[in-house]
């Protein structure tokens, strides 16, 4: 299949894509709203054997509907629950971090900081 065959598929499926996307953040809520991000945050693999499609697929329709790839997803939902976990609960940075997967607590503050441009004590702080 030559590229501009490959690109028009995600184009002419529109449906099916809208319903993929929901799909896919159905999937990382249940997993953040689970003890599933227990074993760490949800991986591209795991996500595409959810939808019983292939990595790349996944990858390609995702980039295309959002621009974003499956990773950037990932992270957005993961600020997404962090925020609100800061917003509503008062635990600290290190169990909110935990909670949504992550085994060091800097890394998710950093992380925070770069989707944010907070840290997640100065949107706590803002947000309280």
């Amino acid at each position: 299949m030559k590229l501009w065959q490959y690109n028009r598929q995600f184009i002419t499926r529109k449906t099916l894509s809208n319903e993929l996307l929901s799909r896919f953040e159905k999937i990382l809520n249940n997993y953040f709203e689970s003890d599933q991000a227990n074993n760490g945050l949800p991986s591209a693999q795991f996500l595409s054997e959810e939808l019983n499609l292939s990595s790349k697929y996944m990858s390609d329709c995702l980039k295309q509907l959002t621009g974003s790839t499956t990773q950037q997803l990932i992270h957005e939902k993961l600020i997404e629950y962090a925020e609100e976990r800061l917003s509503t609960t008062q635990l600290s940075v290190s169990e909110i971090a935990y909670q949504l997967g992550l085994d060091y607590p800097q890394s998710f503050s950093k992380l925070f900081k770069k989707k944010t441009r907070q840290t997640p004590l100065e949107f706590r702080a803002a947000n309280s």
